[in-house]
């Protein structure tokens, strides 16, 4: 089948249908194949946008120099949050990775993008680098004033399941001056938290 013919998968109704066209995309890629499935981040086709996303999941590595373009300079929201997700779908394909520093700077800056939509992504995808994105995490808790994004680090801290969230999320629980909304997640997020933690002991 031929790119073309892959690509055009890629919008089909059936899914298992979309992921066969991934994976023979990502096994054949090269910075063609990414640069046009970046250009994919902002198509009206949800459908085709998703797996786009999935698409540059599945490549991995070499992909981020491409999205982290696109997360730090597009003038369009949609492919900054869709850039922001395929950062976070390729952590979660790779974990034995680590993961490139390129993508961790690019999804600390994208913490201070003026929309919701695009740092909201750039946070949880974070939460998914393990504790790489420990001190850019934390940085950006003490240092945002804007509640939803401490509201989602917290999250994303919780998600982490590095032993030392456990002082960070207390502290931010137990600090009056805080906002309440922050406290309240702070408290979930230490009992998702060592949820996680409980998990991942027996590996490791």
């Amino acid at each position: 089948m031929t790119t073309d013919a892959l690509f055009e998968q890629l919008k089909h109704p059936n899914p298992h249908m979309r992921d066969r066209a991934m994976y023979e995309i990502a096994d054949a890629s090269d910075e063609q194949t990414i640069s046009r499935l970046v250009s994919i981040l902002d198509d009206e086709d949800v459908t085709y946008r998703r797996a786009a996303v999935k698409t540059l999941g599945a490549i991995g590595e070499n992909a981020v120099p491409l999205v982290v373009d696109a997360l730090l300079n597009s003038d369009n929201v949609t492919v900054r949050g869709s850039a922001a997700k395929a950062l976070a779908q390729i952590a979660v394909n790779y974990p034995e990775l680590p993961f490139p520093e390129v993508g961790l700077q690019g999804l600390k800056k994208a913490i201070d993008d003026p929309n919701p939509v695009v740092h909201i992504a750039a946070v949880m995808a974070l939460g998914q680098m393990g504790s790489l994105a420990f001190d850019i995490l934390t940085e950006a808790l003490t240092t945002t004033d804007n509640v939803a994004v401490q509201v989602a680090i917290v999250n994303a801290l919780a998600s982490l399941g590095d032993p030392r969230c456990v002082e960070i999320l207390t502290t931010f629980a137990n600090d009056e001056a805080v906002d309440d909304y922050v406290r309240e997640s702070a408290k979930s997020s230490l009992s998702r938290l060592d949820l996680v933690m409980n998990y991942k002991r027996p590996d490791s």
